[in-house]
């Protein structure tokens, strides 16, 4: 089969198409013909190395200097050192075509989606592994997965709009269950033009809360018209605005230089939520602001048993949309990470493997 194997940490050279062994599955997995793939931060960053420890720079500044590492950083990925080669690719749409002994035999033919944050231990337990950083991922044509992990989807969507959904939905509807929110709850998002800040957009309204979102000033109109009560710039000014209001929830994956406002937005008692650190992962903090108003900090990577089922139920009902920017040949991966870092869109770019 074609694949894009990732051979080591650095720049868009270690990417490698070609071809590579269809996988076997287990007794208890199952086959999937992938139909559709989506690009994620997630991907560069286990790329690059951001995860390491050692990294301090924004993925987009660490990026443009890590094109010519080679070495693999002993901590550069979820759960430490990536295990090179590997095929990426977390958010995977495709069709089951074979089951192993033990798996359902009535899920081939079936349209899947699949859920890439898997919980071996139990969801009672931190523990976590993660398709395309732990084990071989969706860029290519066939993927190999425990059979408990796939859900069918019915809907009317076609394969690129399904594949804009695992990763950044159920990342996004991860930190809205963990943080509680509610009807009528003030949430401030923070990089609501992403595929994960416009997915908890999306998300937050459908319960009923009220929608602040930040993003950059060309994409302002398009954030408004996935429902944000208000849209609003980034920086001084801002905070500014935000401050005469009651927010009850920040939802963030971008951290960075602007982490210390953000802290003095909150009412007493608020909560903020994270799941990433795409604009730097070193912040300011003043302590004051956590203990002196009781503000919760949660931290989200493990996703929670309820969050993939959910979205499947909200795509079938229509309670939420897919934002599918563009689309790729799968051995088009390099030029389509490069859009990415871009950011000159909103939503998710996708790959679509030869059939």
């Amino acid at each position: 089969m074609k694949a894009v194997v990732t051979v080591g940490n650095g720049g868009y050279d270690k990417l490698i198409y070609g071809d590579v062994d269809v996988p076997v599955p287990g007794p208890d997995e199952v086959l999937i013909r992938v139909l559709a793939a989506g690009v994620n931060n997630t991907d560069i960053n286990t790329r690059l190395g951001w995860y390491s420890s050692s990294v301090t720079a924004g993925t987009e500044g660490f990026a443009s200097v890590q094109q010519g590492q080679a070495d693999t950083m002993r901590d550069g990925g979820w759960n430490g050192a990536t295990g090179f080669p590997l095929i990426q690719g977390t958010d995977c749409c495709g069709l089951v075509v074979a089951a192993g002994s033990s798996a359902d035999e009535n899920l081939i033919g079936r349209r899947v989606l699949v859920r890439p944050c898997m919980r071996p231990s139990g969801f009672g337990s931190p523990d976590m592994i993660w398709m395309a950083s732990d084990f071989d991922g969706a860029f290519a044509q066939f993927v190999k997965v425990p059979a408990s992990e796939v859900f069918t989807v019915d809907c009317a969507w076609s394969d690129a709009e399904l594949a804009t959904i695992p990763c950044a939905y159920g990342t996004a509807e991860n930190m809205l269950h963990r943080a509680g929110v509610k009807a009528g709850d003030w949430v401030f998002i923070t990089g609501a033009s992403g595929g994960v800040g416009s997915a908890a957009l999306q998300l937050a309204k459908r319960r009923g809360a009220k929608v602040i979102a930040s993003t950059s000033p060309s994409k302002i109109d398009v954030v408004k018209s996935l429902g944000a009560d208000a849209v609003i710039g980034r920086g001084a000014v801002a905070f500014e605005f935000l401050r005469e209001l009651p927010v009850d929830v920040i939802v963030d994956n971008v951290a960075g230089g602007d982490f210390g406002w953000w802290m003095k937005l909150l009412k007493r008692g608020g909560r903020y939520v994270s799941s990433g650190a795409i604009a730097g992962p070193m912040v300011n903090l003043d302590w004051r602001d956590i203990y002196l108003k009781d503000i919760t900090l949660i931290g989200c990577t493990a996703w929670d048993e309820p969050v993939f089922p959910n979205l499947i139920f909200y795509i079938e009902r229509g309670e939420i949309r897919p934002l599918l920017a563009r689309t790729y040949r799968l051995a088009d991966m390099a030029e389509a990470q490069r859009d990415f870092l871009k950011k000159d869109f909103v939503g998710n770019l996708v790959l679509i493997p030869p059939s």
